[in-house]
């Protein structure tokens, strides 16, 4: 077998990791695409022993950049949730972990101008249309990485990477609320299907049969709370014009419950298959705006909000994450304006990764 080497970078980006390409050095095919990413990652196997994966759906995600051809983004953000198990890649959804290291790479990469001290780049997530502002530690024109803020979920301090999520309402769906219903019943659940920066379906953990105090280990070990929840989620999909969602990992599940550490609500997040070990930052938008809307299965959870912009502090398995939210609220109606993060991204390796070269034909 011949092989082909394609240049990447590997990074870690919040709390997930994985390579980040060039768009121009992969295939524009999207079969001949997904076998080139199947091959990178080793997917299809528990171990990714293969592959660059990391055995988890945190570790087998995939990020593409390109310069923007449109006036109000400088780079095309285009991921892939590659499977560990499984030869399957999911193009549907977007990462917003992941979304954290497309600045530093596109200016690593060269495809961005740095600047002096910080620079600011505006992403467009070509998944969902949404689109990112990203504010990068850049003294002397160079990405630094060293610096004192420190996330639940990652070892240590790095700098800052600060992001401001805008037009993310309906991002998959083109509507908030696509059902038309803040509540609905699914198999005897109650459940609000929502979809802000990231589709999904959330309920309370109690309604499940679990606290929502639960470990990542213990709830992965819960294969009935499994297959209750892909149950209720497939009906949701449907219900949101998502279609069949059976292979797609969107929508995401929440299961909210009261804080138990001093934050606005807990909430364990589903990546749909697996239990996130903290939680995404497209879905802790999503879970925020649930908690804010009145009338849906957030109310009587969550701890009040002063105003707006508000942050909120929501708990998950190793700690919690903030979520600065602008909105409007009457009795009867919500307007999520925008949602703003600091997260922390680093480099890790860069060179190439190689690739059957029968797979690269098609580009």
């Amino acid at each position: 077998m011949t092989q082909t080497p394609v240049p990447f970078h590997f990074m870690r980006g919040g709390t997930s990791r994985g390579p980040y390409f060039n768009r121009a050095d992969l295939p524009e095919d999207r079969d001949a695409l997904s076998e080139i990413l199947i091959a990178v990652i080793g997917a299809g196997n528990p171990r990714n022993i293969d592959g660059i994966g990391g055995g988890n759906a945190v570790t087998n995600k995939v990020a593409m950049l390109s310069r923007t051809v449109t006036d109000d983004a400088d780079i095309d953000y285009f991921f892939a949730q590659v499977s560990v198990t499984d030869r399957l890649v999911d193009f549907g959804p977007t990462c917003g972990n992941i979304l954290v290291g497309v600045a530093p790479a596109a200016i690593e990469m060269g495809l961005i101008q740095a600047s002096d001290p910080v620079t600011s780049v505006r992403i467009r997530a070509v998944n969902t249309g949404a689109l990112v502002e990203a504010v990068v530690q850049t003294p002397g024109g160079k990405v630094n990485y060293d610096g004192d803020v420190a996330i639940d979920g990652v070892p240590g301090t790095a700098a800052p990477v600060g992001l401001n999520f805008l037009d993310v309402v309906g991002s998959r769906t083109g509507s908030m609320f696509p059902t038309g219903k803040k509540s609905e019943t699914i198999d005897g659940i109650e459940v609000t299907c929502i979809d802000v920066a990231m589709p999904m379906m959330i309920a309370r953990a109690s309604d499940f049969g679990v606290t929502g105090a639960e470990t990542q280990d213990e709830l992965d070990a819960n294969k009935d709370l499994f297959a209750r929840m892909e149950k209720v989620r497939i009906e949701a999909g449907r219900r949101m014009g998502l279609g069949d969602v059976t292979k797609s990992v969107t929508p995401k599940i929440g299961l909210l419950s009261k804080a138990r550490a001093g934050g606005h609500f807990s909430a364990r997040y589903f990546m749909p298959w697996t239990t996130h070990p903290t939680l995404a930052v497209t879905g802790s938008q999503c879970l925020a705006a649930c908690a804010l809307a009145p009338g849906t299965v957030a109310e009587g959870l969550i701890r009040p909000v002063d105003g707006s912009p508000t942050v909120m502090r929501i708990e998950h398995p190793m700690g919690e994450m903030e979520v600065t939210v602008t909105f409007e609220r009457t009795d009867d109606s919500f307007n999520f304006i925008s949602a703003g993060l600091v997260r922390t991204a680093r480099l890790i390796a860069r060179g190439e990764v190689m690739v059957p070269s029968r797979l690269m034909g098609a580009k």
